[in-house]
């Protein structure tokens, strides 16, 4: 129940902050704060405002961001996972962000090597193609030629 609520109030949290308008009225705040400096003398009090309230606001949102992170990060693995699991990939891949970091760039250096050489494979078969296809109206032409 609890987490529910948490997950709704961060989603919808995580929406309005990432408004345009949001950004606007965060402007307009600080412009305001900066304006009103002046009759506040720029008092230690008026600067503690400003501090206290984009530290708070900040630690807050760190929380929030982490949450809404940390479940996008989820739903993405398990729909890459899910296409893993029903194509001609190898499954060995799903789960493999649960791997400390040496295993996975281990994992990512034996998949560009194994790339690399598709690569290599796929140009030497186009190269071969584009030879074989320069010969062939020669071989031709010396056939109607002599024929």
């Amino acid at each position: 129940m609890i987490e529910k609520l948490f997950t709704k109030f961060a989603n919808q949290i995580a929406h309005l902050t990432g408004l345009p308008l949001t950004f606007a009225v965060c402007c307009l705040i600080v412009i305001v704060w900066a304006v009103s400096g002046p009759f506040f003398n720029f008092s230690d009090t008026w600067q503690l405002v400003i501090n206290t309230g984009t530290t708070i606001i900040t630690f807050l949102m760190v929380f929030l961001i982490q949450n809404t992170q940390n479940r996008d990060g989820a739903a993405i693995q398990a729909k890459l996972d899910e296409l893993i699991r029903v194509s001609e990939a190898k499954n060995t891949f799903i789960g493999i962000e649960h791997l400390t970091e040496a295993e996975v760039q281990e994992i990512r250096a034996k998949c560009e090597v194994a790339a690399k050489r598709h690569d290599d494979k796929v140009a030497t078969m186009a190269a071969k193609k584009v030879v074989a296809a320069k010969r062939k109206p020669k071989k031709e032409a010396a056939r109607s030629a002599s024929g």
